[in-house]
């Protein structure tokens, strides 16, 4: 097993401590900093502290932002429609978003009004836009494989007719990359967003975390988390990974809530995003531990080791356009996990756009500079190939 041999865990999580010690002593001072502006007695500030307990244990589900209608629903997914009514017969290629399923609500593609990469594409003519939106494994699911999520693809290109243009963000970009390569005829285009392809590029933490976590490559711990779930991953235990990923994210957000908890427009965007980050659901533990063995572990992908359907997974046989997108300061995904993929794609080196957003991970999903400034310009890309 090469994994790589960047910093240790335990110097990552040093780090990580020392930045969420820094994070709570400012947060602390611009709490203390706005009370003394308003002149705020203890008794205000006691008020205050039980006017962000409230707001910080009042999480509600979240919910999708924009105009759609459900095409199908089944127990791993459904598959929504953003069409609008009057264009449900554009001469355009359809375009399929994969979002991740990583324990959180896939409604982060159409997070709200601002911030949707389903109104991005839209606003590009990509005027035929579905997504998919994984459910959260059950007893009836949670012995789901690779290839069950795959036959989902699958039945949503038979439904929107294809061939589509895919995108897929995070654990959904190597997804439809594995299909990609695996049924090339069926995608126009490939598009994806912080989504490692070499999953051992960049020394990223979560192979910093499974050096110590699985020792010689044994993965104990990973089946005693699905089996604690009762076959599934919980998702709680993903949200208490990213949240262990950047610390000081966490601490610096509640204590800025605290420091703004008169200022309504902040709180409601506090609310939204909690409501979204807080809210969890469980994933099939057979396709997460997969995930962890042939994909973390073994780098299978670019290792060209991993077959389905009956056959090798070979990225060679991708020559469609690509779009690639990174984080720059994506600590769990760096953006050479993502640009990998042009290094193993047949992909002409002019059918390929790399570029790099500021920010991090979730950024790159529901970030106004994201949406404003990276996505355009590669939907652009996209929809200049999607004439019938």
């Amino acid at each position: 097993m090469a994994i790589g041999c960047g910093p240790t865990y335990e110097e990552i999580a040093l780090a990580d401590s020392l930045r969420a010690w820094t994070a709570a002593v400012e947060g602390a001072s611009d709490w203390i900093a706005a009370a003394l502006r308003r002149g705020a007695t203890p008794l205000d500030m006691a008020i205050d502290w039980l006017r962000w307990a409230r707001v910080v244990a009042d999480r509600r589900r979240p919910a999708w932002a924009s105009p759609h209608r459900v095409r199908f629903e089944e127990p791993l997914a459904r598959l929504r429609d953003f069409t609008p009514p009057a264009r449900a017969r554009a001469r355009v290629v359809p375009t399929l978003v994969l979002p991740p399923q990583a324990g959180h609500d896939s409604c982060i593609v159409d997070y709200s009004s601002q911030q949707s990469q389903m109104r991005a594409i839209l606003d590009a003519g990509l005027e035929r836009a579905f997504a998919l939106d994984w459910v959260g494994a059950t007893r009836q699911t949670r012995d789901a494989s690779i290839d069950d999520y795959l036959e989902v693809v699958d039945r949503a290109i038979d439904e929107i007719g294809g061939p589509v243009n895919l995108i897929g963000d995070c654990q959904g970009g190597w997804l439809a990359t594995i299909y990609a390569a695996l049924e090339p005829q069926r995608v126009n285009t490939l598009t994806i967003a912080g989504a490692p392809v070499d999953f051992h590029a960049g020394d990223p933490v979560i192979v910093s975390a499974m050096r110590s976590l699985a020792p010689g490559g044994n993965l104990a711990f990973y089946r005693a988390l699905v089996a604690a779930g009762g076959g599934v991953l919980r998702g709680e235990h993903l949200l208490a990974g990213f949240i262990a990923i950047n610390p000081d994210n966490e601490i610096g957000r509640q204590l800025k809530l605290l420091a703004n908890i008169d200022d309504e427009a902040h709180v409601a965007r506090y609310r939204e995003f909690e409501d979204w980050f807080k809210h969890t659901q469980a994933v099939p533990g057979a396709f997460y531990l997969w995930i962890v063995e042939r994909l973390f572990r073994d780098n299978g992908l670019v290792a060209g080791e991993l077959e389905l359907r009956g056959r090798r997974v070979e990225l060679s046989r991708i020559r469609c356009p690509l779009g690639l997108l990174g984080g720059e300061s994506d600590h769990i995904t760096p953006p050479a996990q993502v640009f990998a993929l042009a290094d193993h794609a047949a992909t002409p080196a002019g059918e390929v756009i790399r570029d790099t957003c500021p920010g991090g991970h979730l950024g790159l999903f529901m970030g106004r500079e994201a949406l404003t400034r990276h996505w355009p310009a590669l939907l652009e890309a996209v929809r200049a190939r999607s004439e019938p």
